[in-house]
């Protein structure tokens, strides 16, 4: 799949496509549905099929502080995109420069002669341009004057199942991790690349692998059960998700112990998958208490793992696996 960085970066030669645009957080299947009907209508109009997103997110450039957690990050949509048949993943640098283009340039410049769409699907509640001031009544029109089409994406969504990335992050910050799956079509899980970490995890007996993640502040924190895909192939452990306030930590990042586990991890990308809470993230008054609580939490992970069936648990977690 085609990946172009900027709009300084669409070429000649991508003009001509049938687009979609949105945050696509998650990439649930509500959001499957339409990708499913963007690449149908490509291949009826034979053209490229494509998507369109914003980085960082509208409301992460105005309200950072009241901005929601992202179920996913740019990698993580392009790879479950990817999977879905879309062609093309233009992102969209959304700055203040960006935000203030009127309406009707965002049209006539953007999606006509830049993108030259063949036919757009846009929620019926999407606004763009400056002030917010274009709907899809104007696209509507737009596609009259300019001859492309409009579709919305209400006629694509499943009957009697309301799914939205809202409702999925409210399903993970009650552990309600059976009810995300249904909405996300998939185990929740957070992909990331391996890091030297302060090695605290191996001096206190528990080494573990470090992800960063980076900008995205997590919907879950707390310690979990979790299922661990590596290289070397699949396996179990504890995982902690938060900022380390018993050794003074900031930065959000996840720290995994895995068992049964001594290869080389660094620099390689794993993905985790949430099995099952077990605590909240909290602050030990020394490292000697934070021992101890992990030996309890490895522990109680262990118990939880050997009570369940192994098969089912794979089950559980390899309905999806987009590598």
């Amino acid at each position: 799949m085609q990946l172009v960085r900027g709009l300084h970066n669409i070429q000649p030669e991508d003009h001509g496509c049938v687009l979609t645009i949105g945050n696509f957080d998650g990439v649930h299947l509500g959001h499957r549905r339409v990708i499913c009907a963007l690449v149908e209508k490509a291949r009826a109009l034979n053209c490229a099929s494509a998507v369109m997103v914003f980085e960082p997110q509208p409301r992460e450039l105005f309200a950072p502080q009241t901005a929601p957690a992202r179920l996913s990050r740019l990698i993580d949509k392009y790879l479950l995109l990817q999977e879905l048949g879309v062609e093309r993943l233009i992102c969209v640098n959304f700055n203040h420069k960006f935000a203030s283009l009127s309406a009707e340039d965002f049209i006539e410049q953007l999606l006509v002669k830049r993108l030259g769409i063949k036919h757009l699907i846009i929620g019926d509640d999407f606004h763009f341009g400056k002030n917010r001031a274009g709907n899809f009544d104007m696209l509507c029109g737009a596609g009259r004057e300019f001859g492309f089409g409009v579709s919305d994406t209400a006629s694509y969504k499943l009957a009697d199942c309301r799914i939205s990335s809202t409702e999925i992050r409210q399903a993970l910050e009650r552990d309600d991790f059976a009810e995300a799956r249904r909405m996300l079509g998939r185990p929740y899980s957070i992909f990331g690349r391996v890091f030297h970490g302060d090695k605290r995890g191996r001096q206190l007996g528990y080494p573990t692998a470090n992800v960063l993640l980076k900008r995205r502040v997590s919907p879950v924190c707390g310690v979990y059960v979790v299922q661990v895909k590596t290289a070397f192939g699949v396996y179990y452990g504890v995982a902690n998700i938060g900022s380390r306030p018993t050794v003074s930590g900031i930065r959000q990042q996840l720290e995994v112990h895995i068992f049964d586990f001594n290869a080389d991890l660094y620099g390689q990308s794993i993905e985790v998958v949430m099995l099952h809470k077990l605590r909240n993230e909290m602050k030990f008054a020394s490292l000697s208490e934070l021992t101890t609580q992990i030996s309890k939490d490895s522990a109680q992970a262990r118990t939880y793992l050997n009570n369940l069936d192994t098969e089912s648990v794979n089950g559980y977690v390899n309905t999806h696996d987009n590598g």
